[in-house]
């Protein structure tokens, strides 16, 4: 890119409802993750659920314990995101609000981390949106092994109604290193800007969609605002210093000197990404399940207290590791390479 607005532009793209030429706005936004299909025949009256019935939980995001942040734990106070696990922050754009939650993540680890809509007090041509994701790299079913290569991949397969603005091209936001690329879909006459850099193995995308490219141009400016860690870079983001290194795969006999597989005695069958954090001393210190049942949790949880690993020296010195697990039935992986 060239100098002045396209030096810094950067964002985050390719969300769940909004991933770059490949789907629609949904309309009728629930209030928080949930079934976001829609009711074709008449609307059912409202039912209470009556007493005495046990409702069972269905897979869901949890943790081992409350006091390690975690990728979706992050929110807005006052008039800034700030999110502890990425150690990220974003002061919301004048006018811009968080009205509705994301769902919770999926099991291939694509996470929904603040989505922001013009208030009513918003005076403007037109209107957009403002959303930030991630990727967790460890789950991705895309061939690529960063988030310049996930960048590749997507762009290179945009569907045949979406195209291509502007390509991928290095730039920075707040100093740290982002890919932006820019597409649009001619037919809705909509266009999404897409910020993407990497930290502790999550691609983090900024994607910001209307049909007011200078309102586009404005947004992205303004995000140069933003809070990142020192490791930000779309090669690189494995974390280190102050937080855990992670490493893909690092749960192998290689550095596994017990291990205890989890029996599960019911929902076998669907794909339980989870990510440890393994201490100085070789023992699972944390564990935050992206998507599993209540009982799956428990079997994996007690399971992995009684893993034990090789403490990891990083120059000499033993660190703490973040890696990541799939249990229960691994989901489809894309096997075509990045162009």
């Amino acid at each position: 890119m060239q100098s002045g607005f396209s030096s810094f532009l950067i964002v985050v793209v390719f969300l769940l409802s909004f991933i770059g030429g490949r789907t629609a706005f949904a309309q009728d936004t629930p209030k928080n993750g949930g079934d976001f299909s829609k009711i074709t025949g008449p609307v059912p009256p409202e039912q209470k659920v009556p007493a005495g019935v046990i409702l069972v939980k269905g897979a869901w995001s949890s943790a081992s314990d409350s006091s390690t942040p975690v990728p979706e734990g992050g929110s807005v106070v006052g008039n800034t995101f700030r999110d502890p696990y990425f150690r990220l922050d974003y002061s919301l754009p004048k006018d811009w609000i968080e009205e509705y939650k994301g769902p919770p993540p999926s099991d291939s680890g694509r996470y929904v981390l603040l989505q922001l809509q013009p208030s009513e007090t918003f005076k403007g041509p037109a209107r957009g949106s403002i959303l930030i994701t991630a990727q967790d790299m460890f789950f991705t079913p895309l061939p690529a092994k960063n988030a310049h290569e996930l960048v590749d991949y997507e762009t290179n397969h945009l569907q045949a109604d979406y195209k291509l603005e502007l390509p991928p091209s290095e730039t920075k936001i707040s100093g740290r290193p982002f890919i932006f690329y820019a597409y649009w879909s001619p037919v809705a006459d909509l266009h999404w800007y897409v910020l993407a850099t990497e930290i502790r193995c999550h691609e983090v995308e900024m994607v910001v969609t209307s049909r007011d490219t200078k309102l586009l141009e404005n947004l992205v400016l303004q995000s140069n605002q933003m809070e990142l860690p020192d490791e930000a870079s779309p090669v690189g983001g494995t974390g280190g210093d102050d937080v855990p290194v992670c490493i893909k795969d690092y749960a192998s006999d290689d550095h596994l000197t017990n291990r205890v597989d989890p029996v599960f005695t019911e929902h076998a069958f669907n794909p339980v990404p989870v990510r440890i954090i393994v201490d100085k001393t070789g023992a699972v210190k944390h564990i935050h399940f992206l998507s599993a049942f209540p009982g799956q949790s428990k079997a994996i949880t007690e399971a992995l207290k009684q893993w034990k690993f090789k403490p990891y020296l990083l120059n000499g010195k033993p660190v703490e590791v973040e890696t990541g697990l799939m249990f229960g039935r691994s989901p489809h992986v894309a096997t075509s390479t990045v162009e």
